[in-house]
């Protein structure tokens, strides 16, 4: 299979995504740099036992006879995947991205999300949601990187037996894809990612303006990213918070007249 991966066809693809940017429910399956190349078929295969269509793989392995072997009658979902080289092209307009993980026991001070959520609370919290939803599954021997999970709005773990708490990928994406296969669209539309990356910017100049300490600046712009991640944030709450923030700016000016 050959997927045209050059700038030309990437940056058009992403043209064409943004022109065609409509209001609904969408899953996008992400997997970090596969290894092997029976793991990709095999999701693919269980991808479209749920229904599910869009896949992108950030740098993976060689796609040879293995994916074709592995995916049976579901090879379409491979031909149609995106091939991206990076976590931010992979993320490209989603207006969430939930990231998986096998080890939940991060701790506060690391700045992740305590607790992760299981699968059936995901389904959930995204009930009744529109908009495009990244699932983001890590490398089959080490995961999501802490680097890339900061990059996710929400933490899913599915709970396994201690003993062997190891899960195949595509046994993984299963559980995960089961439960949201039949989740409920409704009227509920998550703001647009330039929109909250524009909050995030805003939030950043006022802590600049009312010179919050340089060395937990960081954490701190993290620790209010994950918290309004979690939140899922419609247009409207975005520009009410950007309005708060505005005044904030306006009397800071007015004090220091």
């Amino acid at each position: 299979m050959h997927l045209c991966t050059c700038l030309y066809c990437r940056i058009t693809f992403k043209s064409i995504v943004v022109e065609n940017f409509l209001p609904g429910l969408t899953f996008r399956i992400v997997l970090v740099e596969p290894r092997h190349s029976g793991n990709i078929g095999s999701v693919a295969r269980v991808m479209k036992n749920f229904g599910f269509v869009e896949l992108v793989l950030i740098n993976p392995c060689e796609l040879d006879k293995y994916a074709k072997m592995m995916s049976v009658h579901a090879y379409d979902i491979i031909e149609r995947s995106r091939i991206e080289f990076s976590l931010e092209d992979a993320l490209f307009r989603s207006n969430l991205v939930i990231g998986m993980t096998g080890d939940p026991g991060k701790t506060d001070n690391k700045h992740m999300r305590m607790p992760a959520l299981p699968p059936r609370k995901l389904k959930e919290k995204l009930k009744e949601k529109n908009g495009v939803i990244t699932l983001l599954f890590g490398r089959e021997d080490d995961g999501l990187r802490n680097e890339e999970l900061e990059k996710c709005d929400i933490i899913v773990n599915i709970p396994t037996d201690p003993v062997y708490p190891s899960m195949n990928l595509s046994h993984a994406v299963s559980v995960v894809l089961y439960e949201l296969s039949d989740i409920e669209r409704g009227k509920t539309f998550l703001a647009d990612p330039f929109d909250i990356d524009l909050l995030y910017g805003h939030m950043d100049e006022v802590l600049d303006d009312i010179e919050y300490k340089e060395h937990k600046e960081d954490k701190t712009r993290l620790m209010l990213r994950r918290i309004l991640g979690r939140a899922e944030l419609t247009g409207r709450e975005v520009q009410t918070l950007r309005g708060v923030l505005h005044r904030i700016q306006w009397k800071i000016k007015k004090l220091q007249n």
